[in-house]
């Protein structure tokens, strides 16, 4: 707990439309985060995260899987940037609707994966509208930049168009289709490439002279966006005076929480490129349990209304979101805490209450 106090968690999770790349893009975040030693297959059916038998047969994730890995932004080297990051990675088949919506119920935020080439499809408008039932603040990943027919600027419009008007690049694609190279992160304005077998090694580099137009415009819009949502930010945005990129991403961080910003990314996960700036975004921008407002549940005993916050030395309080049986262990649980703490080896009863989430500020 000490290590990881509160601020340093992320409770995430990956939704969208069927064969968007979700449990590809999970898979690649456990290598690079160290979790796992070699990246899994959906073809050869060697996933971490599609564990059934029946979802590495047919390579489709049926049941959502919870697991945990630890992340530090590739461009800070004090160790104590370090996040703990629970991922939560979702079926993207309609029929499987359900348990996107008990995990959405109890996450903090959410990367939505899109296809490059189809853009938004209509499972990622049912699962978009389930995250805003659930007031749950989002990020955009255009993934499969590498496959014939890819277009950001066209997925970007259709998020636009069809999700939210909100959407913001905070980085755009090198290239297209057999031609991706890697990407340009509108932030620091640099050029980042992935290197190594694996595409493990992160190598920024300089904006090829050919693309420096393109950024600076898609940067322009960036700056805006955000400028729009800090006066004093936008007095000194209006007045051309430099603005700072640690300024940039706090007041990004604060607008994406509030989801009056939805910052987009891009890559290709099955290419092993674009993967660890997403993890940087989700260390960054995506809310910690702190940065929410507390929950209201009802007393068990006293029929009350009563306010829990994310804090240890409150009382504990948790919802079961998902009940699974295990034919080697039994029956499993899985429950989101909301305040105390729960240690291995106690007890706890449960009672059928109700939970109000918060509401959006």
């Amino acid at each position: 707990m000490e290590k990881y106090p509160i601020e340093k968690i992320r409770n995430i999770g990956f939704i969208a439309h069927i064969d968007a790349g979700k449990t590809t893009t999970t898979e690649r975040v456990l290598y690079y985060t160290g979790l796992t030693h070699k990246i899994g297959s959906i073809d050869e059916g060697t996933t971490v995260m599609d564990w059934m038998e029946q979802e590495r047969e047919r390579g489709i994730t049926i049941t959502s899987a919870a697991t945990t890995c630890f992340w530090k932004p590739t461009y800070k080297q004090d160790d104590s940037w370090t996040c703990r990051i629970n991922i939560i990675d979702t079926p993207g088949h309609i029929d499987f609707t359900a348990e996107v919506q008990r995990s959405l119920r109890v996450l903090d935020g959410a990367v939505v994966i899109f296809d490059g080439v189809a853009g938004v499809e209509p499972q990622s408008e049912t699962v978009w509208h389930q995250a805003d039932k659930y007031n749950v603040p989002r990020m955009c990943f255009i993934n499969k930049m590498d496959r014939m027919g890819a277009s950001f600027e066209r997925s970007l419009a259709s998020i636009k168009e069809r999700l939210t008007p909100h959407a913001v690049p905070i980085n755009i694609p090198i290239g297209a289709e057999d031609k991706f190279e890697g990407v340009i992160d509108l932030i620091q304005m640099k050029a980042v490439y992935f290197e190594g077998d694996s595409g493990e090694k992160v190598v920024m580099k300089e904006i090829p002279s050919t693309l420096q137009e393109e950024a600076r415009k898609w940067r322009e819009q960036l700056l805006e966006k955000v400028a729009e949502q800090d006066e004093k930010l936008l007095e000194r945005y209006l007045e051309n005076q430099e603005i700072q990129e640690e300024e940039i991403r706090k007041v990004l961080r604060e607008a994406t929480i509030k989801g009056n910003i939805v910052p987009v990314l891009c890559g290709a996960s099955f290419r092993n490129k674009g993967v660890q700036p997403l993890l940087d975004a989700i260390v960054e921008y995506l809310p910690s349990p702190q940065d929410l407002p507390p929950v209201q549940g009802i007393h068990p005993k006293t029929g009350e209304t009563v306010v829990r916050k994310p804090d240890v030395n409150e009382p504990f309080s948790a919802l079961v979101f998902k009940v699974a049986v295990d034919p080697y262990v039994g029956t499993l649980t899985y429950f989101r805490v909301y305040s105390g703490s729960f240690k291995k080896g106690s007890y706890i009863s449960v009672s059928y209450t109700h939970l109000t989430l918060p509401t959006k500020a």
